[in-house]
């Protein structure tokens, strides 16, 4: 089969013929037909991100595709089935502290490289084998919509931040990063998830204004100016009632400050989500003060991906209206054009907006 191989950090992708993943106890093979090309794989392509990646590798994980072959564990899917492959991989040896590799991606910690050796390559490829649990069925749909479909890999990750903070229909919510890609998904899945309206701090006003457009008056827009404390004063005058949930998907790139200032703007008894890279690529860490923490009583939810059934959930809400895909751009490449798709992810990330390759 055709794949996209990563042979060396800060080398181009080589398209080469690679031999045909073989399927083994508890797994499933899947037909990609298309995978999403994250706005950052660039940087995960020439180290710059550090990530930990066994090489060579086909890479980025994810996709939507159909089922090729499945092994005597699987009772319900079928040969053809539309899936998302899913790319949090866990061991199935602990439950309760399970070591993760995100699939042609990255791992964490010494368990994850071994995990990752196993379930070594992504999604780059004509085919890709998966665990049968990371296997989620779809319904029916047709091939040009798998493109849209892939924009679930995004919103996944908010929602694994939300189904951590438990967040309720009716709270306010406060998404630290709103203008970027993996934000402003938050902000649609907050409102999907029934949040009463979401305060969105941005420097960008076209930004800002679009999220006020596609969303209308639930999305509070806020203009930083850098200053912590006017912003963190500036955020909570926009929010209609105090922040029940302060989410952070804020990149490496962005001072400790910016940060701080959003999700010390949480009411008592409020909660913080941690899902973004401050401090990722060293420098100063991100500082709290210890006494608003204990005496605000404020909980503090670390957040890496999603739980096992967050992807069959979300797709509910797809299925259901309440979360809509088709106001996403997108782009396509087929696999030939990987890396003219790598390039073009960098160039054209920001919200809404999505490259895939249709391998």
């Amino acid at each position: 089969m055709k794949a996209a191989v990563l042979k060396s950090f800060g080398s181009p992708l080589v398209i080469e013929d690679v031999p045909e993943p073989v399927i083994g106890t508890g797994e499933v093979v899947v037909d990609v037909v298309a995978t999403r090309v994250l706005s950052y794989t660039n940087e995960v392509f020439s180290g710059e991100r550090k990530y930990l990646l066994d090489l060579p590798v086909i890479p980025c994980g994810g996709g939507i595709g159909r089922v090729r072959a499945i092994g005597p564990d699987a009772t319900k899917l079928t040969i053809g089935d539309w899936v998302l492959c899913d790319p949090t991989v866990r061991s199935r040896d602990d439950t309760v502290s399970p070591d993760i590799t995100l699939q042609g991606i990255s791992a964490r910690g010494e368990g994850g490289m071994r995990l990752q050796k196993y379930f070594h390559d992504g999604s780059f490829a004509e085919q890709m084998r998966l665990p049968t649990e990371n296997v989620k069925r779809l319904g029916e749909m047709t091939s040009a919509e798998a493109t849209q479909w892939c924009a679930l890999g995004t919103m996944l990750v908010p929602y694994g931040g939300f189904l951590a903070a438990k967040l309720q229909p009716g709270e306010i919510v406060l998404v630290s990063g709103a203008t970027g890609n993996f934000g402003s998904a938050a902000v649609a899945v907050a409102l999907a998830m029934g949040a009463a309206c979401v305060v969105a701090p941005g420097r960008n006003d076209k930004i800002l204004a679009d999220l006020v457009r596609r969303f209308g008056d639930r999305v509070r827009p806020v203009k930083l100016t850098g200053n912590e404390d006017d912003d963190r004063e500036a955020m909570k005058r926009a929010s209609p009632g105090p922040i029940d949930c302060a989410f952070d998907i804020m990149p490496p790139s962005v001072s400790t400050t910016v940060v701080r200032a959003a999700i010390m703007t949480v009411r008592p008894y409020g909660r913080v989500v941690l899902m973004g890279g401050v401090g990722m690529l060293g420098g100063a860490g991100l500082e709290l003060p210890y006494n608003w923490i204990m005496r605000d009583c404020i909980t503090i939810h670390g957040v890496w991906m999603y739980p096992p059934d967050a992807a069959t959930r979300l797709i509910a809400l797809v299925r259901s209206g309440l979360l809509r895909l088709d106001h996403i751009e997108a782009t396509e490449f087929d696999l030939d054009h990987a890396n003219e798709a790598v390039a073009h992810a960098a160039a054209n990330a920001g919200p809404f907006k999505m490259t895939v390759i249709r391998p």
